[in-house]
């Protein structure tokens, strides 16, 4: 008996060693790995791959490096670059096998717009930051789950014990004990645990003695906490919760994607800007000079020197303000990305020209054609009556939808309100939790203990045997009565306020669904016919800066109407590159608010396909 207790305490204390850190790291990866898989099949009907482990070699640690820009120090290149403190539980923290992408580390580095979606879902700080949220309510749900299985626990000890009293012993124990406990899904508690202490006198004869003793309990609530929509309300929450992040996180990365496109055209926007400001500069530095030397040879007076110079010095102020604020739009561009503000980064100057392509090509707009000059033909009277052409509701954009037609996707489609209403029927199952503990408690116990514990003192006693015959049983039955109710009654009145707060949260998202798709629809309305309009005034404008200086150098107009002539073809330039993109952005803003654009794990969008059905 006392060697088979001797192995029983050795496997307790092999028991007792725990598994390293890196394995437990492990573990949990894979147990998120699974959980994440699985509820992406379910909220999606698909999965797709799924890590928050970063590359070590990233974009923006090949900027820093790469060009040689000043950083604090190697924290900012990495976790794998932390200097290792102290007792550091693992080699190496953990990475990502994902290989980085095949970035050319040029200088300046040139970035497309395919290529900002890719750094953006590797580099950026928010993005990274969604990803771990999933991740958290992954584990979350590991822990709820691990609430109902067997859970384990056990200690091992040895001890000497010396009685000095007259007749006293001295000796050692040892003891061990190792218990289980299930939580059922009807609410009842299962326990056992098994143990056992031997010990072995120091004086005298020297005898010993084995102590062995087990016992198990249940408890089973049959009125309050009993019932599986009570007992698995946890589980319940955290299996959806589950979902929620991970509908979150779908609809963070269209906005994200949405974001990156707007911010990435914003600055070639400017950058257009610019450049047309430098032409404008140029343009007026000629002008300028054709002024003074028609004024030396008395073709001009003075004052019109002046009034060229004057603009010739305006335009070199918003020449140079429009490059900085180019600068500033792209230092920002770079944080969206997670990027160095200092890295020295390009943005391909080619994706402006092939999205106003594609805004041209999306709907008849009018081109650009020389000539132009006075209309020939018959001119109504003055006061004839005005008829107006109202908007052109015809030749639309591929994503011009109907409104009731985009709704109708839009509430299907919507991630964030598939999540409100889930809330909704979550603070639901809140108020019957809530009503289930205003109900009085009657809790059925019982137990049973067999065999007995050894100390030293009773060293000299036989070894003790597990006879469930001679056991000790109990049962009681306790009935809790609902005499003070006082917290739970308002805690079931709260649940009532937050259902109706969660219905009015689903009824404010509907109707803010509703105002962006709307007003998203009326935004491309505009923009469509503002394109036609300033397409025509670019063209009229070009004609007019043609003609004015010919007439100037003719000696029949002023300087100022061909600065006036400059102005407005800047301002039609500007005006005509905003239109592009603000009209390709808000084709890109409808998708995302319909949630129908796809944007993969690497942050690549896949647009929607507008068929016969959608239109």
């Amino acid at each position: 008996m006392a060697r088979g207790s001797a192995l029983l305490l050795a496997a307790l204390a092999a028991l007792s060693s725990c598994k390293s850190p890196e394995k437990q790291r492990r573990k949990a990866d894979e147990a998120a790995a699974r959980i994440i898989s699985a509820k992406q099949k379910e909220a999606f009907g698909a999965e797709e791959p799924f890590t928050i482990e970063r590359p070590s070699d990233t974009l923006r640690r090949r900027l820093l490096e790469g060009q040689g820009l000043p950083r604090v120090g190697d924290d900012s290149l990495g976790t794998d670059r932390l200097a290792r403190i102290a007792k550091w539980p693992e080699d190496y923290p953990p990475r990502s096998d994902r290989p980085s992408a095949p970035w050319e580390g040029a200088d300046p580095f040139a970035l497309s717009l395919i290529d900002a979606l890719q750094v953006g879902a590797r580099n950026s700080r928010d993005y990274q930051a969604q990803k771990e949220e999933v991740f958290r309510t992954a584990l979350d749900l590991d822990l709820a789950r691990n609430d109902f299985s067997w859970l384990a626990d056990g200690s091992v000890e040895g001890a000497g014990e010396a009685d000095l009293s007259p007749g006293g012993a001295e000796g050692v124990r040892g003891s061990g004990d190792l218990g289980a406990s299930k939580l059922l899904k009807t609410g009842a508690i299962l326990a056992g645990s098994i143990g056992v202490d031997l010990v072995k006198l120091l004086t005298g004869g020297r005898e010993s003695s084995l102590g062995i003793f087990a016992d198990t309990s249940v408890v089973l609530p049959l009125l309050r906490g009993a019932g599986r929509h009570v007992v698995l309300e946890p589980l319940t929450q955290a299996e959806r919760d589950v979902v929620y992040a991970l509908r979150d996180f779908d609809r963070f990365k269209r906005t994200f994607a949405v974001q990156v496109a707007s911010a990435y055209f914003d600055v070639l926007r400017l950058l257009d800007r610019a450049e047309n400001a430098e032409e404008n500069y140029r343009n007026l530095v000629v002008l300028s000079r054709r002024t003074r030397a028609l004024a030396q040879a008395g073709r001009l007076p003075g004052v019109q020197v002046d009034q060229a110079r004057q603009d010739e010095l305006r335009a070199r102020d918003s020449w140079i303000a429009a490059l900085q604020s180019y600068e500033d739009r792209l230092d920002r561009f770079k944080e969206t990305l997670g990027l160095p503000a200092d890295a020295r980064i390009e943005l391909r100057r080619d994706e402006l020209q092939r999205m106003a392509e594609g805004v041209r090509g999306a709907f008849p707009a009018v081109e650009a054609e020389p000539g132009g000059g006075i209309e020939t033909g018959d001119v109504p009277p003055a006061d004839a009556a005005v008829e107006l052409d109202p908007p052109d509701t015809v030749n639309r954009g591929r994503f011009e939808l109907d409104e009731a037609r985009a709704l109708e996707i839009a509430f299907a489609n919507r991630q964030d309100l598939l999540v409100s209403r889930g809330r909704v029927y979550d603070a639901q199952r809140d108020v019957v939790v809530a009503a289930d503990a205003l109900r009085a408690g009657l809790t059925l116990t019982g137990s049973g203990t067999v065999g007995s514990g050894r100390s030293v003192s009773g060293a000299t006693q036989p070894d003790a045997k597990l006879d469930p015959g001679e056991g000790f049983y109990t049962a009681s039955l306790l009935l809790d009565l609902p005499l003070e109710r006082t917290a739970e009654r308002n805690a079931y009145r709260n649940a009532y306020i937050t259902l109706e707060a969660q219905v009015r949260s689903l009824q404010a998202l509907e109707d803010a669904i509703k105002l962006q798709v709307r007003g998203t629809l009326r935004r491309m309305l505009q923009t469509r016919e503002s394109v036609r309009i300033q397409v025509e005034a670019v063209r009229l404008a070009r004609d007019r800066v043609t003609s004015t200086n010919l007439f100037l150098e003719a000696g029949r107009t002023q300087v100022r109407d061909v600065l006036e002539a400059q102005d407005d073809l800047l301002d039609a330039q500007n005006a005509l590159t905003e239109a592009y993109v603000t009209y390709r952005v808000a084709e890109l803003e409808l998708q995302r608010d319909l949630d129908v654009l796809r944007v993969d794990a690497e942050g690549l969008w896949t647009e929607f396909e507008v068929d016969d059905e959608t239109e």
